[in-house]
């Protein structure tokens, strides 16, 4: 069933109106790029202001987890699905402007709580807000660009991810050290707007494209029809889970490590941040795009490379990131810490890239929300709360040597099981391809 060399040929999109002219399509990926990363900014950037904010409220490690994850996930995911859902029937950059402005918003508001329930209440706003940008972009990406180059185009706009993470940490860290982390939280919130108007107003919307193209321009799939459609693909099964574990180990790393290098290795916020950003901003960005490029270049020879590309990260990282955290000196620790740091969202790509590619275009904002419930289910909503919670665990005997230790065992139990998922996925991913294609 399996050849040496399995391919699976796609049709051509037909894409219309301004979005024929290569300029233009770049220019609209560029921007909804930019508006995921004041998503990741106003996400993230809590995680290099937690340590005075737990100061300034008395708050334990669990609460920091909870802050940061599980609730902000819970919120995020409920509201996704039913965005996603209008955003396969609706006017996508609509949703989006409007999804800006909410989250941007509320992250100000952050900035102005007065005790941890207010901070925690307008957590959740960002996260509803924030539920509105992915899904309905990544359908229009996939609306703008064929399928040869759909997993470089979405992991162009992950590079958002990595953008983000280095704008929110470098501004968070050296705001805080100067002015406070109320002035950072203020300062991140503003460009949303703009980046509203300008999509509201310079963004065309573009044409739903489907495999059956002559009569599914407007057709609203059932929603049971799409849940079934992806539990049906054992490939998305496999791969939504090791999505899932991978950003279980990125966001127990990326809200716990600024914590873990104060505590342990006695850095300040501002030296953090120059440090992280540099290594999950321009070399994590570095390394999503290249995930995205290196699936697509290699799938013209055997479509499961879009699924081995991420294996193949995830049994790189785990040792590479378990020594940066045994290491005892700092130096040493950042340096082991660049190439996990620079490639461990290289998995992001494909996995968006396969969901679609296994769904008519009616289905992919859909496809986008249910992946990413269950990334934000198990990787934002589990990943820090585990790991405060095995802190404050081990803490009770181990002092600070209890966060070094959660992060470890989230490092390497979420990610052997990942690299696992992965694979499992790419055992059936060339064979539903085929079928998706015969079926259309």
């Amino acid at each position: 069933m399996n050849s040496a060399k399995e391919t699976v040929p796609s049709p051509a999109p037909a894409i219309s109106g301004r979005y024929q002219r290569p300029d233009y399509r770049l220019y609209v990926l560029a921007l909804l790029t930019l508006a995921y990363v004041f998503n990741f900014v106003d996400r993230q950037i809590i995680s290099i202001l937690q340590e005075p904010i737990k100061q300034e409220f008395a708050l334990s490690d669990t609460q920091l987890g909870v802050l940061n994850g599980f609730v902000f996930a819970i919120f995020y995911v409920g509201f996704g699905i039913p965005i996603a859902r209008w955003a396969d029937v609706g006017k996508r950059k609509n949703i989006i402007a409007l999804a800006i402005s909410l989250w941007s918003l509320m992250t100000a508001l952050c900035g102005m709580a007065q005790s941890y329930l207010q901070l925690l209440a307008a957590r959740i706003g960002v996260g509803i807000g924030e539920a509105g940008c992915s899904p309905p972009a990544h359908s229009m990406i996939s609306d703008i660009f064929p399928q040869k180059f759909r997993a470089t185009a979405m992991a162009t706009y992950s590079l958002g991810i990595n953008i983000g993470i280095l704008v929110g940490l470098l501004l968070g860290g050296w705001l805080n050290e100067l002015y406070g982390w109320r002035v950072a939280l203020f300062a991140v919130a503003a460009p949303g707007i703009l980046i509203a108007l300008l999509i509201k107003f310079t963004v065309d919307e573009p044409t739903r494209l489907s495999i059956k193209q002559e009569n599914a321009a407007q057709e609203t799939v059932p929603f049971l029809q799409v849940v079934a459609h992806f539990w049906q693909q054992r490939t998305v099964r496999w791969l939504a889970i090791g999505a899932g574990l991978s950003s279980f180990v990125g966001y127990g790393l990326a809200n716990w490590l600024p914590s873990f290098l104060v505590r342990l290795h006695g850095m300040g916020t501002g030296e953090i941040g120059s440090w992280l950003a540099m290594i999950a901003g321009v070399g994590g960005a570095l390394g999503t795009f290249a995930g995205g490029y290196l699936a697509d270049r290699l799938s013209e020879k055997n479509v499961r490379w879009a699924l081995w590309v991420p294996m193949g990260i995830l049994l790189a990282c785990v040792p590479l990131l378990s020594l940066t955290l045994l290491l005892d000196a700092k130096l040493s620790a950042l340096l082991v810490y660049i190439i996990p740091g620079s490639i461990m969202t290289g998995y992001i790509g494909p996995a968006i890239a396969v969901t679609h590619n296994l769904a008519d275009s009616r289905m992919r904002a859909m496809g986008s929300a249910l992946l990413f419930l269950v990334i934000n289910i198990v990787g934002l909503g589990l990943g820090p709360v585990y790991v405060g919670l095995v802190s404050d665990w081990l803490g009770a005997s181990m002092g600070a040597e209890g966060l070094r230790y959660a992060m470890l065992s989230a490092v390497v139990l979420g990610g052997v099981l990942a690299a696992f998922c992965f694979y499992r996925a790419s055992c059936f991913y060339s064979r539903e391809l085929g079928q998706m294609r015969l079926g259309d």
